[in-house]
């Protein structure tokens, strides 16, 4: 095997594996598909391996391939980070920063956040990967993580910004058409929106509140952005982080049974701590979330 394969073989690789297709592949890079088809050749040619076997439906991985699919994805995080810490050389903050959060955080939480930070530090690029699944910050997945569990890996650099709570809600209109419910036991007389396929944190959340079972959901979607658009449309009661319910109107039903704190970090790679972009946005999603969860620092003092 030829150990100095060129890593733009693995990138067109990873990226035949992602979209099934040398066609779809070279749209994704922006090459020409012949291009990509002789960088497969080339990387079949020096691992000794086939990767793929070619159908009509297109390229099909090989055992060998799937095998080697973490390794190379591990690669392309690696290299995107590279790019990003060359790109925040110098003295101001510049360059590109990679933000990972989950779905309603990153849609509903953080704009704001980022509007006033490319404000104070326009040479600053973000870029926003939202996913409930925890990326991986040891491997260079993203940059700086927010999330609602604290970090165990001793080289990450951590901030608690306060804990967000959840809690059952319902919009003004659906409770003027159906009523409020009084009681746990009123609550098989509404629409409940909830998860489809649960996570291990939805199960372990519902042992902890009675009637929040999947089978006791009249609308279910594993997207939390989908059930809070279904929320905030009055199609049932669901769950909503309480800063956003009081923004938008919501009302909370039976608090005293439906509550639950999440405590929430922001999370570094201790390697980036003298990045001054990292650092810089680090710092404003400190201050952002510290604010948003309740724990708003000392206002600024005004200049003039």
């Amino acid at each position: 095997m030829d150990s100095t394969i060129d890593w733009q073989l693995y990138r067109s690789f990873l990226a035949v594996l992602r979209e099934g297709s040398l066609s779809a592949a070279a749209r994704a890079l922006g090459q020409a598909q012949p291009t990509l088809g002789r960088h497969i050749d080339a990387l079949e040619a020096a691992l000794g391996i086939p990767l793929f076997t070619r159908s009509q439906g297109g390229l099909l991985p090989t055992d060998a391939a799937r095998a080697l699919r973490p390794h190379a994805e591990a690669m392309s995080s690696h290299a995107a980070a590279l790019e990003r810490m060359a790109s925040s050389q110098g003295d101001a903050p510049r360059g590109v920063v990679r933000i990972t959060s989950s779905e309603v955080v990153g849609v509903e939480v953080l704009p704001p956040m980022l509007a006033e930070l490319r404000r104070r530090h326009p040479a600053v690029t973000i870029e926003l990967a939202l996913s409930n699944r925890a990326q991986d910050l040891l491997q260079r997945e993203a940059d700086i993580a927010v999330r609602m569990l604290a970090p165990q890996q001793a080289q990450l650099i951590a901030r608690p910004v306060g804990a967000i709570e959840i809690g059952l809600f319902a919009a003004p209109a659906y409770l003027a058409e159906h009523g409020e419910p009084a009681s746990v036991d009123d609550l098989n007389k509404h629409s409940l929106i909830g998860f489809d396929q649960p996570s291990a944190f939805q199960r372990e959340a519902a042992k902890r509140m009675s009637g929040m079972a999947r089978e006791k959901f009249a609308l279910r979607s594993d997207s939390d952005l989908a059930q809070l658009a279904l929320l905030r449309a009055g199609a049932g009661l669901g769950f909503c982080q309480l800063p956003l319910a009081r923004r938008d109107g919501l009302r909370r039903i039976l608090p005293e049974h439906y509550a639950l704190r999440l405590d929430t970090w922001i999370t570094m790679h201790e390697d980036l701590r003298h990045n001054r972009a990292c650092k810089a946005v680090f710092d404003a999603l400190v201050e952002g979330m510290q604010h948003y969860a309740g724990h708003r620092p000392p206002d600024r003092p005004k200049s003039g």
